[in-house]
């Protein structure tokens, strides 16, 4: 199985990716993606498609507060395309994004719960700080993904 073509997305991208999520993580997950990111990241997000429909995206941003970093705000693939290559595919073309920018760093967050993200993170040249606590709030740990882009 190979990676479906990955492309720019586009601000109407949105209610195809918010319409997978919950199913795709298997809780609800909606919540943490509002549309402003597709309308205003749009230009820095990837968009995985195949004949099946959306097969993965990330939705990354240059960090307008942090000339020196990007950061990768959301990202999934679909079940079926999981271990195809897709998510790795996205990551790349958008750390080539972020390096034509001039960023030198890439980061991310995530629950202390979510192994299989810090797995995936760590494989992909992340190092991994924490849990730091309440990072989103009261109460809501988070683990710290960076990578550098200098290598």
């Amino acid at each position: 199985m190979t990676a479906p073509p990955i492309r720019t997305a586009r601000a109407d991208d949105y209610d195809a990716i918010v319409a997978v999520l919950d199913a795709w993580w298997g809780r609800p997950m909606t919540g943490k993606l509002p549309r402003l990111f597709l309308d205003h990241f749009h230009p820095t997000s990837l968009v995985a498609e195949d004949d099946a429909g959306l097969g993965g995206f990330l939705i990354g941003l240059l960090s307008p507060a942090h000339p020196d970093q990007a950061y990768i705000h959301f990202a999934g693939v679909r079940p079926d395309l999981r271990r195809s290559g897709t998510a790795r595919e996205l990551y790349e073309r958008f750390f080539a994004l972020a390096r034509a920018d001039g960023r030198t760093l890439v980061r991310a967050i995530t629950g202390p719960v979510n192994s299989g993200s810090i797995r995936y993170h760590t494989a992909m040249g992340f190092t991994v700080h924490g849990p730091v606590a309440d990072l989103d709030g009261p109460g809501a740990d988070r683990m710290r993904f960076e990578r550098s882009l200098s290598v």
